[in-house]
This record gives C-alpha cells, structure tokens and sequence, in this order.
C-alpha cells in the first residue's frame, strides 16, 4: 500500500533537491507511511515507526556521540529513513559520525544538496499514500463482490481458487485436513514445482497466529477452511516476502482479506451446493433427491412414485448405483462435467433404465451425480432380492454389448465365465468397465436413503480393487474400502492426524530417515521385530532403535496390541486418503 524510500526520492520535489543516499543503501525499500518533519533530537519519543523523517540539521546534536544516539533512536523506533536537507547547518555533508551509525543500522540517509521545501515533499509523498490507500480499497471492493458473485453462483472450488490466483498474482493451493492437494492454480508458475513433495512442505508452514496466519520462513499465508465448527481444510496463498523488492514483514491487508473470503467461499459453497441440473431435472431425478436429501415427506415421495406407476410402499426396497470404474479416457482425476462425459453417463443412465425393463423390475432411475446411476429397486419381498439383482446385472451386460464398442461393459468376450450368482467373481475388468453395486434391503420408504447412500459408497470403495463382481455388496468392501468411503471425512482426517501426525511432521523435517516406513513394515509384519527387519534391510539393533524412536515421538507403545491396532487403521486411512 506504502510507498518505499526509493520511490520517494524519485518523485519530483525530492529530485529537484539533487538527493544522494550517503549511507544505508540496503534499506531503500523500506515502506513510507508517513513524512515527519523535525528539528529537535528527541522526535523519536513522538514517532511510532515508518515515518520517512525530514530535518535542516539545526536542533541536532553537535557532538557525535550525540549523533549517533539521535540516529539509533530513529532506527530504534522503525523509522524509514532520514532526510537531512544541506545549507544550514551542514553545509556540504553530514558528519561522518552520523554516516557510520545509519550505515551500521543500515537506516537510510540522504543529503539533500539544494534548498528543498520540505512542505513540497509531505504534498507529494502524502498524495501517494492516500492513492494508495483508495487503490486498497478498490481492490478490497473487488474481492469483495467477486466472491460474492462466486457464493451466488454456486462456484466450484477450483474456480474460487483460480479467481483467488488471479485477485492476488500468487499461487493459491486449497488442502484438505490430510495435506493432501484438493484444488491449486500456479498463477503463471510452475505447478509441478509448486506441488512437489507437497505434503511434506505443507507440513512446515506453521504460521502462528489464530485462523489466518502467515510463515515468514515458509512465505505463505494460510487460513483455515470451515465452518459450524467443523474445519475441513486449510487455504494458502504464497506470498515470499525476502524474493519481492519492496516487501514489509507480512503480507498486505488486502491479501489476507482475499483469503479470507475465499475461503469463507469454499466453506459456504460445500455448505449449500446447489444442484446443476436446477429445475430441469426429471420427475425421477427428482424422488431420488427427495430421499437422499430429506428434501420432500417421505409420504409425498411415496405417492408421487405410485402416481409414476412405481409403489414403494409395502415394498422391499433396494438401492443399487451403477458407475464407471475407471475415468474417462485422456482425463486427469474423476470424470469431469463436459460435454462428453454427460453424454458418457447419459447413455449409462439410458442403459440402466433398459436394464431395469429388460429384468421386468419396477424402480425409480436416474443420475445422482457427474459420475453415477442411481436406481430403487421395489420388489413384492426380500426373497426376490438376490435373483433381482443378479437380472440386472445380467440385463445391463446385454444392453451394454448391444450397444456396440463405444459402450464396453464388464465382460470380456474372450474370456467370460458363467455367472452363477451376483457375487461370482470374474477374473479381469474390461477397459470400459462399470461396476453395479448394491445397499442392504430395507422394508420401508424411510430407511430407502440408507440402502441408496450404501450403494453410493460401495460403489465408490469397489473402484479401488480388483475384484470384479457382478453386483458389489458391502461384505465385499473391507476395512481399507470402508476408510476409503470415509476418506474426506474431516473426522477421520483429524484421526489421522492425531495418531501420526508428529511421525509425518518428523519424515518432513528429515526425509531421509523414513520413519513412516519403518512403522508400516513393523506393523505389516504382524509386529515380527526380526522379520521386519530383515524386510527394511536393516540390522536388528539398527531396527530396534527406530522403533524406539517412534515410540518416543508418537508416545505409544508399540508392544501393546491396542496401540499397534490404531497405528494400522490410521495408516490405511492416510493411504487411503493419499490414493484419492
């Protein structure tokens, strides 16, 4: 916001001064916040730091020890530099002794050579400040009504941090609780350098204050990203202040308020995203947001249902999802919402629908999301369950290969073998593999969302395997798929943290030592020292002392099965947060 001393003495009323910095050189871009104009040699007692001080000399001490007091107490107080105008009472330099002590404190002094007004100089510098302080506050304007454009509209995150990227001219990286990388924007940098061993660098910015802080040594500032209480991430925005020319100790206001409500951004968007679809969703689409959401009576659900020729009560209902097991081809993460990946799911969505009439089921179908089918299945009774689903499955596989190449379904031509039930495996995932996952039967409209959200998490956790089932049931999951279902759920990121955070903050500040390592090859083992060991290539004694030292950063004991229990489940959750 501030001017610097450098740029302060190339304005026009300084230079008509003929300015020479005669000491003090290194501190020329030290901010102004104000120009003071003194005559007596105690003025620092009335200065509180920042001022660029202007005086004829003629109030000063005339001896040096004197002087040199005078200039350590403006240095003292955090004065930007001293002006000292020649002609009255120095005439051609300022003393010597003078010149040492701002060079020692490396405060600037500069010799005016000609007769300056000095009320010249506070008019101009002054008219800078205040210009910059109404750039300031355009600037926080815009923030302002930029992501309130962006909360209004719904945006999503990686579109408030590009905006961010953009406001501020400074990379901005969104993190989850895990320090894993959600959402960045280099802002014209390198991204792969910026997120290079990412984790373990996030792990050193610790800045000091409350929610929103910045780390001098790190060079970002961070804020926290939540809210209810409930924080699920943290914002940084990297801001080194020894790499730019005329920067203070800390970033300006006016970053820290752009962070700020980016992030206050994020937190309301996760709160109330809106549905993209909007009005235009389908009566079907419509039900099953009803249940998932708590949106409508289940009542009304019900008899809108019954009105669409599908009864829901006095069924036995079962929530099944149909996805894609592996991304769209060429893309870089999940299947994004472009045009040829709504057509990839529209036509998933087609064939699901057909599947159903095929397998002569009655149920309500539609897209729950940017990456998957939903459907409710309503049988007459829970016996019908398994031969249902086991039709399904067999009705889409013949929709799907009807459908010609462009719609490659789970089987393999090749290389099929009879299916005999919903649960026999196959051996191979073909390329354009989907998978069909099932949630327990429910005997009510009510608990239908339990059985539909079910479906939706074992879907997701069954991508991670390689295991292919004709329908997916949670007794396939396991505990490494149920963490992964729970892997951006802030509560299991915070247990992470908890149980290894202090080992993964200590690989981070000596990477060679790869303590994480040796923990998860103890632990492998099945707490076998010697086994262990020998896997890590490591001497007995060698291994022993590493886990020693593990147990004195964690404070655990790692002879108690309980504790070893709770080191193992948090390992598959940071591994499961890690493989997102």
């Amino acid at each position: 916001m501030f001017p610097t001393v450098r740029e302060v003495l190339a304005l026009a009323p300084v230079r008509h001064g003929g300015p020479r910095v005669v000491a003090g050189a290194a501190g020329l871009d030290r901010a102004v916040r104000w120009v003071h104009a003194a005559e007596v040699p105690d003025i620092a007692a009335l200065l509180s730091g920042g001022e660029l001080v202007l005086t004829t000399g003629i109030g000063l001490p005339a001896d040096d020890a004197g002087l040199r007091a005078f200039v350590g107490e403006l240095a003292d107080v955090g004065v930007s530099g001293l002006v000292v105008e020649l002609g009255r009472r120095y005439p051609a330099a300022v003393p010597r002794a003078m010149v040492a002590a701002a060079e020692r404190r490396q405060l600037p002094l500069v010799e005016l050579c000609r007769v300056t007004p000095f009320v010249r100089i506070t008019e101009a510098v002054h008219g800078l400040i205040v210009d910059a302080q109404l750039a300031e506050l355009r600037a926080t304007e815009e923030i302002h009504q930029r992501f309130t454009e962006l909360s209004v509209e719904g945006a999503e995150p990686a579109e408030v941090v590009r905006q961010a990227a953009e406001l501020a001219g400074c990379p901005v990286v969104l993190e989850n609780l895990s320090r894993q990388v959600l959402c960045h924007d280099p802002a014209g940098e390198s991204a792969e350098l910026l997120l290079r061993g990412w984790e373990q660098h996030s792990r050193r910015i610790r800045p000091t204050t409350g929610r929103t802080g910045y780390d001098p040594d790190a060079g970002w500032l961070c804020t926290t990203v939540g809210a209810r209480g409930q924080d699920w991430g943290r914002l940084l925005l990297r801001w080194p202040a020894g790499e730019l020319p005329a920067a203070p100790d800390a970033p300006p206001t006016r970053l820290t308020i752009l962070i700020e409500r980016a992030a206050s951004t994020l937190a309301l968007g996760r709160l109330i995203r809106r549905d993209a679809e909007g009005l235009e969703r389908q009566i079907h689409r419509t039900l099953l947001t009803a249940l998932l959401d708590h949106t409508r009576p289940v009542d009304e659900v019900a008899l809108r249902a019954r009105a669409l020729g599908v009864p829901l009560d006095r069924r036995h209902l079962v929530g099944v999802v149909v996805r894609y097991r592996a991304d769209e081809p060429g893309g870089t993460g999940p299947v994004a919402a472009g045009p040829a990946s709504q057509a990839r799911l529209r036509d998933l969505a087609e064939a699901v629908s057909q599947a159903l009439r095929e397998a002569e089921l009655s149920g309500l179908t539609s897209t729950l999301d940017d990456q998957a089918v939903g459907a409710l299945l309503a049988l007459r009774e829970a016996g019908q369950e398994e031969p249902a689903l086991a039709a399904f499955a067999a009705a889409l596989d013949r929709v799907r290969l009807d459908a010609g190449p462009a719609a490659t379904d789970r089987i393999r031509p090749d290389a099929s073998p009879p299916v005999t039930g919903p649960h026999a495996a196959r051996p191979y995932p073909a390329p354009g593999a989907v998978i069909v996952a099932a949630g327990s039967g429910v005997a009510s409209v009510r608990e239908a969302r339990r059985s539909l959200i079910e479906a939706r998490q074992v879907a997701d956790a069954a991508r991670r395997g390689r295991r292919d089932l004709p329908v997916f049931r949670l007794p396939q999951v396991g505990l490494a798929g149920l963490l992964h279902l729970l892997r951006d759920e802030p509560r299991l990121q915070t247990f992470v943290e908890r149980e290894l955070g202090p080992l993964l903050a200590h690989d981070a500040e000596h990477p060679r030592e790869h303590l994480l390592d040796t923990l998860r090859g103890y632990l492998e083992s099945g707490r076998n020292k010697s086994a262990a060991a020998a896997a890590a290539h490591l001497s007995r004694p060698a291994f022993y002392e590493r886990l020693a030292r593990i147990s004195r950063i964690l404070r655990v004991d790692l002879d108690s099965v309980d504790d070893c229990l709770s080191l193992h489940v948090a390992l598959l959750a940071l591994d499961a947060v890690r493989d997102d």
